[in-house]
């Protein structure tokens, strides 16, 4: 599904030049559960904008369900993205003037559906993620677990083709951490969703197929956990 080939990516900061990302190759198939690991400044976040479609400034062939994305104009590049990526990050990025069932909603409105369309759809991921009571909530109402499943919900309302989760239980205590890492693994398993989960922590891949480790830029290592 996802294939980069001989990825570079520069910086440029005034007369400097930094090299950020490294001869990156990697292959990441349907279904997958992929970790990708390092320390900070190891590259992770870039990656990730570059797999994410957020990044096209780069060297390099991105092939996207066989299709070269760099040959995409700005509009489809979009569109792409948000009809394929569903992401989920650290401090939850929810609004908070909106109840869980309006963020979960938003998705949906951009991709066209009318109010009407989107009630079932809605309920039926909130009823996925465990929360189907907090609809009328809004997030400060909500524990950090909650809200960051509130955010799975929403990444996942689209149906996307993959779920790029950065850092998702890097605000959350152990427990409610492995509550959503077990959330995760239930998508991958039931639903067959392809996620890619950055991570610091080794215990949070435990479901993980891959770990991709990361350094200064250069992928050092491709371990398989699990199959």
């Amino acid at each position: 599904m996802i294939s980069l080939k001989n990825i570079n990516k520069f910086y440029h900061t005034g007369e400097e030049q930094l090299h950020v990302l490294k001869q990156i190759n990697l292959d990441i198939n349907v279904g997958e559960f992929t970790a990708i690991m390092g320390p900070s400044g190891s590259g992770k976040s870039t990656l990730i904008n570059v797999i994410g479609f957020i990044d096209r400034k780069f060297d390099g062939t991105y092939l996207f369900e066989g299709k070269k994305l760099l040959d995409c104009p700005d509009d489809e590049i979009s569109k792409i993205r948000n009809q394929s990526v569903g992401f989920v990050f650290q401090n939850f990025s929810l609004i908070e003037n909106n109840t869980v069932y309006e963020n979960v909603e938003l998705p949906l409105l951009y991709s066209g559906l009318s109010f009407k369309e989107t009630s079932k759809r809605v309920m039926s991921v909130l009823e996925k993620v465990g929360i189907p009571d907090k609809a009328t909530k809004y997030p400060h109402q909500l524990s950090g677990g909650q809200q960051q499943r509130v955010a799975i919900a929403r990444a996942i309302v689209n149906r996307p083709k993959f779920i790029i989760a950065d850092e998702p239980t890097g605000a959350l205590d152990s427990v409610t951490s492995k509550e959503i890492i077990q959330l995760f693994h239930s998508l991958n398993q039931l639903d067959k969703t392809t996620i890619i989960l950055v991570t610091h922590n080794i215990e949070t891949t435990e479901h993980c197929h891959r770990l991709i480790n990361l350094l200064d830029g250069k992928i050092t290592s491709i371990k398989e956990l699990m199959t």
